[in-house]
């Protein structure tokens, strides 16, 4: 892609295990182009794993249903659906075909002034789409081409692992320590202080796997 982000992360580079890619994509940056024809892009600051059909928390649990039929298919894709009637939330799948995993993104640093409408904050997966004005038209849509794409950017000096937000609901992978966030970034949707440290942390955590598949 011919702008100032240079080119996509491909769609090979995600056929790896949610958990790994959750934490390589900390510092990638996501670029959209808005139906007003505007670019907006925001560096990946929190991430989420959703790991399969065995992880509690992923909508995988449920088995394999419209909603959810983009989980099941090749990486590299948008999986993008509402939650509460009012906030669209959007994620990466990733792992091989037919084994349903995805990243869910939950915050970034906007690198855009405002979005279509006003918002100018991405701490919180519902405020990053609207401000990148992403929504369930990217639905399957393949991460490495406009309007939607993924690119390689700067790495957090610090990643910190905790479990995932609002899964109380999932017995035991409520606690797993699935949630990844840049430990200096200030856009955090939950800060560090708020949330459960998994009480490990990694400095430049495999940024020899952030180079894009051949």
């Amino acid at each position: 892609m011919g702008d100032a982000f240079g080119p996509a992360l491909e769609r090979t580079w995600y056929a790896r295990p949610a958990e790994a890619i959750a934490a390589d994509l900390l510092g990638a940056v996501l670029r959209v182009t808005g139906r007003d024809g505007a670019v907006r892009a925001g560096r990946i600051v929190e991430t989420e794993a959703y790991v399969g059909p065995h992880d509690l928390a992923c909508h995988a649990a449920r088995g394999r249903t419209a909603r959810t039929e983009a989980m099941f298919g090749p990486a590299g894709h948008a999986y993008v659906y509402l939650v509460y009637g009012l906030h669209e939330l959007f994620n990466v799948v990733t792992g091989e075909a037919g084994d349903p995993q995805a990243v869910l993104i939950r915050a970034i640093e906007p690198l855009a002034s405002r979005g279509p409408l006003g918002e100018v904050r991405g701490d919180g997966p519902g405020r990053l789409t609207r401000l990148l004005d992403v929504d369930r038209r990217h639905y399957g849509h393949p991460l490495d081409r406009p309007p939607l794409s993924l690119h390689p950017g700067r790495a957090p000096a610090r990643i910190v692992r905790t479990p995932r937000i609002g899964v109380a609901y999932a017995g035991a992978w409520a606690a797993e320590p699935l949630r990844f966030v840049d430990a200096e970034s200030a856009q955090l949707s939950v800060p560090l202080s708020r949330s459960s440290p998994a009480g490990n942390s990694s400095r430049g955590a495999r940024r020899s796997s952030r180079t894009p598949s051949t």
